[in-house]
């Protein structure tokens, strides 16, 4: 498994970043100088942050209403309860072991596979200023530029899972809207903020009706306009769609409706970026 070193974009995505489209999406891509510098990685990790907590430290660990688990750090990783199994993918626990492989101090009662440790939202909530609670946000806040490499990480992990299984014609055409947001000034942001927001479209217990709406839906539903600020516009108005076809499919009583605005928000800042 290829690692993100301090200051690198993973190979994969510096190949795509290079230009190296055909070689770069094989199952083992070459090497590269493409590089997320400490600067980029900053950034990234502030709009992200932006994005998902509204830049506000103390919505790092958070519990959505109507849902099962918690929500924290500055993308919102999944971090589920004791024996709960949800249907999206628990991103927290992976979070944290990059973190420790990285040089990370985890808190003395954390580790990767500790589960969430409060059951209920109202038991979050009521020790939302715990010292536990207050000890993690701290971790959070400082690890956030590890954290949007582990974003990185995630998008070079995900185009392989996105491409297998796919008839050719789809595949080059999904390979080729990637390697062009890739190209794009500020393309990465959208990309490891998409996957990180909806995830990448593989999972079978992550569909409506059949459908998903991860990163892959949104990409197959591009039209493979040029690299640059149209790039983006298209991305996002794909992404809109998807998440619009998500709410239709979705459960009347999960009242997913009520989301659409914020969603909407979020991906008007992909365009924003450039």
């Amino acid at each position: 498994m290829m690692r993100i070193f301090d200051g690198a974009l993973p190979l994969l995505v510096g190949a795509l970043a290079a230009g190296g489209c055909a070689q770069a999406l094989t199952a083992v891509p070459p090497a590269s100088s493409g590089r997320i510098d400490d600067r980029e990685a900053v950034e990234i990790a502030r709009r992200i942050f932006q994005n998902e907590a509204g830049g506000r430290p103390e919505f790092l660990t958070h519990w959505n209403a109507g849902e099962e688990f918690a929500s924290v750090g500055i993308a919102h990783f999944l971090w589920y309860p004791k024996g709960y199994a949800g249907p999206y993918v628990e991103s927290f626990p992976k979070l944290l072991t990059f973190l420790r492989d990285n040089g990370a101090i985890l808190p003395a009662w954390l580790e990767p596979d500790t589960p969430c440790p409060w059951s209920t939202r109202d038991e979050f909530l009521a020790a939302k200023q715990s010292p536990r609670m207050t000890e993690l946000r701290k971790f959070l806040l400082d690890t956030m530029p590890l954290q949007a490499r582990f974003a990185a990480r995630r998008l070079e992990e995900s185009l392989p899972k996105m491409l297998a299984g796919l008839p050719f014609a789809e595949r080059e055409h999904v390979r080729a809207e990637f390697d062009r947001m890739a190209r794009s000034p500020m393309g990465l942001y959208p990309l490891m903020d998409y996957v990180n927001f909806k995830g990448e479209g593989t999972s079978p217990t992550e569909r409506y009706k059949g459908e998903g709406w991860g990163l892959l839906q949104v990409l197959q539903a591009m039209s493979g306009l040029d690299p640059g600020p149209e790039a983006l516009k298209e991305f996002a108005r794909s992404a809109k769609a998807v998440l619009a076809r998500r709410v239709a499919n979705s459960p009347p009583e999960r009242g997913e409706a009520r989301w659409t605005p914020v969603w909407e928000r979020r991906i008007d800042t992909y365009v924003a970026a450039q």
